[in-house]
């Protein structure tokens, strides 16, 4: 088993060895698209033979559960997505002139990087070992947002270093109580931050095995904000759209479909920590606010948005918000439809962004109104950029349809009916906003003299798959119902 969980992490590792010493080729970055399957592979092997349980590696510093493999196939899919479209992003980026040979050899080092830092975050046991992992894709994508060299990119950067470090900080000094109370619970100092050990401990009866109230409740305030700005959750939230809409697209789409859900995953594991420590009430309470606020922020920049790259990146908050409160709910049913949405958000996030990154090259601007008739300048630009709208924003027949379905069905199930109330009114908000945006850009007459939107032949390939990908999982999620459902057990969700 440790061979096996060692292959998500080795297998970028080895694919930035590569770029590292032989600079950007198309080869190396064909290998890190293997990397990304690879992760894909060991996810879905794992998967089909791990039923409900756990299993352990490298002396217990890796850890696999049903939610381990949930994310493993997140990253995994968009990973590939992201990394096949590089090739052709990247490539054109070199023809124009808009990087050079240096600038793509690092971008070609950091994604299978920040690939490998993700699914570290993940697989680890050890919440030390989490956050660590967690810092290092912040490090890997600060440089990779800077990738286009401009004052505005490096405005973005600096702001998203800032932030996440504050974020990164309160994490590290809540781990640090964690270690704390669970040393003084009566944890091995080698052992008091693996996450079997702290579950213990918040489980036992005995008041002098279990962990420091007290210091767990200040472990949790400090834990939900640091990873809460990770995930972009309010108030640590305004580094998203700046960051996201300056990145390149295909790193744009890792981010907003992958690296915010691991963030969350971090607080997932968190959350179930406290609950059996404290009960319930301290993180439902927490992520109540945090995601409603945050829906609330997202609602309200998208109607007022007129970048599409930004709208992008607030329908992300707008979505991580909606998560945060189906974690709140904290049933099996509101677990395993959040999970059931960061799959389908991730994939069509993915189609959205690299369908974007298109536009911009062509127009020369991410502003709305530069952008007009797309569906009738290029069907496979257009058909993905449709398809993906048609994710996030729900409709059917696409997954998000019924992940926002069940969620709904979860809060009025753990009466929380006037959350729900006010969840509704502010996604019809974004919906509406999104809809109005997305309907400019694909129907509205294009403008005389309008840009031919060339597309290269990895990103047409990438943008395929991301169509086929999100008509399958919204046609035909049963498969996966099993593995949410087991890891909302895992998380002591409760009915």
């Amino acid at each position: 088993m440790s061979a096996l969980l060692l292959v998500p992490i080795l297998a970028p590792l080895a694919a930035a060895a590569l770029a590292a010493a032989l600079g950007w080729r198309r080869a190396t970055a064909s290998v890190t698209v293997l990397a990304a399957l690879c992760v894909l592979l060991t996810a879905a092997f794992v998967g089909f033979g791990l039923e409900s349980g756990v299993r352990f590696g490298v002396a217990h510093v890796l850890r696999i559960d049903s939610l381990g493999v949930t994310m493993l196939l997140v990253i995994g899919t968009v990973g590939t997505l992201a990394t096949w479209a590089s090739i052709g992003y990247i490539d054109g980026e070199l023809a124009r002139g808009d990087t050079d040979r240096a600038g793509a050899h690092l971008y070609g080092v950091l994604l299978p990087l920040f690939l490998a830092a993700m699914s570290l975050a993940v697989l680890a046991n050890n919440i030390g070992v989490m956050w660590v992992a967690i810092e290092a894709t912040t490090v890997a994508t600060a440089f990779l947002v800077a990738h286009s060299r401009t004052r505005s990119a490096l405005e973005a950067t600096w702001k998203y270093v800032v932030i996440c470090s504050v974020g990164i900080a309160l994490a590290l000094l809540g781990t640090v109580l964690l270690y704390f109370a669970s040393l003084h619970a009566g944890a091995t100092s080698s052992h008091a931050l693996d996450m079997d050990t702290l579950l213990s401990h918040a489980a036992q009866l005995s008041h002098a095995a279990r962990l420091d109230p007290d210091v767990t409740l200040l472990a949790a305030g400090l834990l939900l904000l640091g990873y809460g700005a990770k995930v972009g959750l309010v108030p640590f939230h305004t580094w998203v759209a700046d960051a996201q809409s300056q990145a390149p697209t295909p790193v744009s789409a890792l981010m907003s479909g992958v690296l915010e859900a691991v963030a969350f995953c971090a607080l997932l594991r968190v959350k179930h920590i406290v609950d059996l420590a404290l009960g319930t009430g301290f993180m439902r309470t927490g992520l109540l606010v945090m995601g409603l606020l945050t829906l609330a922020v997202a609602a309200s920049m998208l109607v007022v948005q007129k970048d599409f790259k930004r709208m992008l990146a607030y329908s992300s908050m707008e979505n991580m918000g909606l998560i945060a409160i189906a974690a709140a709910a904290g049933t099996r049913l509101a677990i395993a439809a959040l999970l059931l949405h960061v799959l389908a958000h991730g994939i069509g996030k993915s189609l959205v962004f690299l369908a974007a990154g298109q536009l911009q090259t062509a127009h020369g601007s991410t502003a709305i109104d530069d952008v007009s008739g797309v569906l009738t300048r290029s069907r496979l630009v257009g058909i993905s950029f449709a398809v993906g709208l048609a994710v996030l924003v729900g409709l059917p027949p696409f997954a998000i349809f019924a992940s926002e379905l069940s969620i709904s069905r979860a809060l009025a199930g753990a009466h929380l009916g006037w959350v729900l109330g006010a969840a509704l009114a502010l996604m019809v908000v974004a919906f509406s906003a999104l809809v109005r945006s997305g309907a400019r850009m694909l129907f509205g007459p294009p403008g005389e003299g309008a840009p031919s939107i060339a597309v290269p032949r990895t990103i047409a390939v990438a943008l395929c798959t991301g169509v086929v990908l999100s008509v399958a999982l919204g046609l035909s999620a049963g498969p996966l119902t099993g593995l949410f459902h087991a890891a909302a057990l895992q998380l002591g969700a409760s009915q």
